[in-house]
Order: structure tokens, then sequence, then C-alpha cells
């Protein structure tokens, strides 16, 4: 440490230091001694912000310099959250290790081969009582994967990304694996769901598989929201 040279000193005088610059002196040596014992940029933990100051990730503390953040480092605050978490990790690795209850489940996704398209066969159908109009699909699924049944769902004009999205169609989405997907573009017209109305039915012997939609009439539709209205063409 300088003495000679400190403010309020004569020339070649020791002088007395404060307990200020006594601290500041202390603190780096403690600094350039922890750099030649700590490598920072093996620590995960420390991060330059834009400003130039040090932050400590796992205690969500800020730091003038290095020195201020390998004291940091050294303190119970620090050393305690780097117990905790390895006892998290501990823990954790156990879990994964033994299977035991609790463990985070990963769903792996399968990487099937398509196969192509199955074929399908459409006809347009009238109910005789209602006078609902409606459509028959007729898939075959050949090789269908043993032990799956297709699948359908309704799609809005919003969700798929291949045609511009358009209000007044809607899309009935056919999955089996290891089938592509097929889509069918259908009038945005609300589907009657009733029993007997809809129905999909999936025959495993002849690997066919049969959808019936039907849609509401206009009555129906309009008055949708009407208790003891809209069911009574469907009770005839």
């Amino acid at each position: 440490m300088d003495h000679q040279n400190r403010a309020g000193s004569k020339f070649g005088g020791g002088g007395v230091a404060s307990q200020s610059s006594t601290n500041a002196d202390r603190r780096e040596r403690l600094r350039k001694l922890a750099l030649e014992n700590i490598d920072l940029e093996k620590d995960p933990y420390i991060f330059k912000n834009h400003v130039g100051m040090f932050e400590c990730r796992l205690c969500l503390t800020v730091h003038q310099n290095d020195g201020s953040y390998l004291a940091h480092t050294q303190g119970r605050k620090h050393q305690t959250n780097l117990a905790r978490r390895a006892a998290r990790e501990l823990k954790e690795g156990k879990d994964k290790e033994g299977a035991l209850p609790g463990m985070a489940q990963i769903q792996v996704r399968r990487n099937l081969v398509k196969i192509g398209r199955p074929g399908y066969k459409i006809t347009k159908i009238r109910d005789p009582l209602t006078r609902q109009n409606g459509l028959l699909f007729q898939l075959q699924f050949p090789e269908i994967t043993p032990g799956i049944k297709p699948r359908v769902r309704f799609m809005s004009a919003f969700e798929q990304k291949v045609d511009d999205p358009d209000k007044s169609y809607q899309y009935l989405l056919v999955a089996a694996e290891p089938y592509e997907t097929c889509a069918f573009k259908l009038q945005a017209r609300e589907v009657d769901r009733r029993e007997g109305k809809f129905f999909e039915w999936f025959d495993e012997d002849s690997k066919e598989f049969w959808v019936q939609v039907l849609f509401k009439t206009e009555r129906e539709e309009r008055y949708s929201g009407v208790p003891g209205l809209a069911p009574s063409m469907g009770k005839r």
C-alpha cells in the first residue's frame, strides 16, 4: 500500500491510512487474489448488462464491478442459494433415475412415415323429415395402424395456414395413422350434433370410415337461442 503519496502527507513520509483507504486496499487485494483462483468465464450465474454492471442470475443482485460480484459469491446468500439449487438438482436426478412419483412426464412424438391420402367418396344427402341438407363422407383406410380409429374434428378457416381465411367456410378434418390428414372445405353453417344427425362409424373389417354431417336449417340457426323453437323440427 502506498503511504508516502497519500494526500496530506509530506514527501517521503509514511502518513496514516484512513479506515476507508485501508478497506479499499483490502478489497482490491482480495479481488486480485480471487481472480487468480476463480475463473469468471466459467461462472454460469454472472452476467454483464448493457451499462457495464455485473448481475448474479442466481440471486438476482446487481454489482458495480467484478470484485463486488466475487465478494457476493463468498457471502451467505449466494452460498445458500447454491446449496438449495444443488439439492433440487440432486432430487430431480433421483426422480428421473428411479421413476419416482412426481416425475415430469415427457411426451415423445413419434415420427411416422406418411403413406399418402386415403380414398374417399362424398355424397350429398337430405333428411326426408326435416329437409336438412348434409354430406356423407366415406373414407377407406386399408393400411391403417392396428388398434387405431380415425378421428374427426371441425376447424375454422382462421386456424389453417393454407388458404386465405374466409369466415364463410370451415373444414372437416379426418386423421388416421399412418395416412395424411384429410381436410374437407365446408360451408360455415352450424352442424346439427343431435343423436342421429351427426355420427361417425368405422368398419374394422372393410377398413371404411363413415361420417354423416347435417346442417341446421335457417330457422334452427335463427332461433337456436330460443328455448323450445329450434329442436321442434327434429321431433316430428
